[in-house]
């Protein structure tokens, strides 16, 4: 498979910020499995890049995207530091930051985040994907096993302590059941559900 250097890419006005390959699920739906772009983008990358490379390709104009999104092939929150360092220099010019997470930072880097996230991140959107921990596993198999389905939402949880702005999101082909359920774990974990349409 054909490797790429690109560490940003546009979608929907946002500039997506594309750190890793890597990822601690391995998701039975996701796109990557299927083809090697996402929206004509290539994805897969031939190197991770360092803050200063993503830096140099941040605008003058942070104004000119609406968010500032990390999001790729992989978790962004394995990279981390890359990840804070690059959102602390598109908060300083005043962009609007985000993270389209599996929730599994705080199990990565085996402590909690969400302060750090806190201090350069407006918003966090952690795919729940399901309404428990055994169907989240066979939909999800991360590497953390069924601690993952439980990890996310504390993770989400703190977040939204933290004052971050987030919420879980789920596809709507899990049924009207499993929704239901799913905005009662969100609920609990006070955050909202974003119930988003399948894309081919």
């Amino acid at each position: 498979m054909e490797k790429y250097e690109n560490f940003t890419y546009e979608l929907d006005g946002n500039l997506y910020i594309n750190l890793t390959s890597k990822c601690t699920n391995d998701c039975t739906f996701c796109v990557r499995n299927e083809k090697a772009d996402y929206f004509g983008h290539k994805l897969w990358l031939s190197r991770e890049p360092s803050a200063e490379e993503v830096i140099a390709r941040l605008p003058e104009d942070i104004a000119r995207y609406k968010e500032y999104v990390f999001c790729g092939f992989g978790e962004p929150t394995i990279k981390l530091p890359v990840l804070l360092e690059v959102a602390e220099e598109i908060k300083r010019r005043g962009g609007t930051t985000r993270i389209n997470t599996n929730g599994q930072a705080n199990m990565i880097w085996k402590r909690d985040v969400t302060g750090e996230l806190a201090a350069v991140i407006d918003k966090i959107n952690v795919s729940l994907n399901e309404a428990n921990a055994q169907d989240y596993v066979k939909l999800c198999r991360p590497a953390f096993g069924e601690a993952a389905f439980e990890g996310l939402q504390d993770f989400a949880k703190k977040c939204a302590e933290q004052g971050i702005n987030t919420w879980f999101s789920v596809v709507d082909v899990i049924g009207e059941e499993k929704i239901r359920q799913c905005r009662e774990l969100a609920k609990d974990c006070g955050v909202t559900l974003r119930v988003r349409p399948f894309i081919e």
